[in-house]
């Protein structure tokens, strides 16, 4: 689905794009995305919601909206979000309004959402969402990744390696296809250029010919 940029922006303008991330957890999604921020400061980071309680360093309004599980369903039933997930327990969801308002005033998000929040976004948006998955280089990498964060015991750990191999497959087996890159993560410093790579293709490809008319 196509949205027209707004009616100031000049003839030659394009529409913003989202720059929608996945990655199964311990994928390194988190790390591409800031090193990508910090080398491209024309592009913004989307802000989820969430009903999580904040990790120590965060900062609600930066990382995270941090909202109780009561204001989290009352702008849900609104319908103020584009997608949202119950991950291990907790909610989180992207908003709709700052997506439309980037979207019409042709700048550029990126956005860290699971398969499912994808789905929902292509759906909203069309072409204007450019799909990333980011994979690990095998499951064993991911275990040995997950392992070495120390954040979670025995259970928790399988369970999240059975949905990060439940995601992959669900991202590869998805028609129509939701995401146009797939993007190994087998070296942080690698991958983080190949990501910038991608987004400065699309802008490319997306940037109308001047009007010499």
């Amino acid at each position: 689905m196509k949205r027209s940029p707004s009616a100031s922006a000049p003839r030659s303008a394009r529409s913003g794009i989202l720059f929608v991330v996945s990655a199964p957890s311990g994928g390194g999604k988190t790390t591409l995305v800031k090193r990508t921020l910090e080398a491209d400061p024309s592009l913004r980071l989307s802000i989820s919601c969430t009903t999580r309680p904040s990790r120590a360093g965060e900062v609600d309004g930066t990382d995270y909206f941090f909202v109780s599980r009561e204001e989290f369903e009352r702008r849900r039933a609104a319908g103020e979000f584009v997608e949202w997930e119950e991950n291990f327990g907790n909610l989180y969801a992207t908003p709709r309004e700052p997506l439309d308002r980037a979207v019409a005033d042709g700048r550029d998000l990126i956005l860290d959402v699971d398969v499912r929040g994808m789905s929902s976004i292509k759906r909203a948006y069309g072409d204007e969402a450019v799909g990333i998955f980011v994979i690990p280089p095998s499951l064993d990498e991911l275990e040995r990744r997950l392992r070495a964060r120390g954040t979670d015991d025995e259970a928790a750990l399988q369970r999240r390696l059975g949905r990060a191999e439940f995601e992959m497959n669900q991202a590869r087996s998805s028609r129509p296809p939701i995401y146009d890159h797939w993007l190994v993560n087998d070296d942080a410093e690698r991958a983080a250029q190949e990501l910038q790579n991608i987004i400065a293709h699309e802008r490319r490809s997306r940037t109308p010919l001047p009007d010499l008319g």
